[in-house]
C-alpha cells in the first residue's frame, strides 16, 4: 500500500495524484498495489514539480517489509522526518529547529 500526504500544494500537484490515486479525504491519496517503478516515476513527478513550491510539504509511506517497522517513509518540505529504530521501536526523528534551514 502507498500513501500520500500533501500540505499547501499547488492543484496540478493535487490533480496528478489524484489521477493516479484514490483521493481518500483533500490531500490525503491511497493506491493497494504499486510497481517499485510506478512509486519511483510518481515520486520523480512529486519532486520536479515541487521546486515551484512554498510554504508545501508531501510525505509518502509504503509497505516495505525490508526495514524496521514494514514501511518507508520519504519527505518533501519541512519538516523532514526520519524513520529510525531504537531498542526495537520504530520512531520518528526530525531535525531540531536551529538545523533546519
Amino acid at each position: 500500500m502507498t500513501v500520500i500526504v500533501t500540505r499547501n500544494v499547488a492543484d496540478r500537484i493535487r490533480g496528478f495524484l489524484a489521477s493516479t490515486m484514490l483521493e481518500l479525504a483533500p490531500g490525503v491519496y491511497m493506491s493497494v498495489r504499486y510497481s517499485t517503478a510506478v512509486r519511483e516515476r510518481i515520486w520523480a513527478v512529486l519532486e520536479d514539480w515541487f521546486q515551484l513550491e512554498t510554504e508545501a510539504s508531501i510525505v509518502m509511506v509504503w509497505s516495505e517489509p525490508s526495514v524496521p517497522g514494514g514501511y518507508a517513509v520519504r519527505t518533501l518540505g519541512l519538516p523532514p522526518v526520519e524513520l529510525v529504530e531504537v531498542d526495537g521501536l520504530l520512531l520518528t526523528k526530525r531535525a531540531a529547529r536551529d538545523e533546519v534551514g
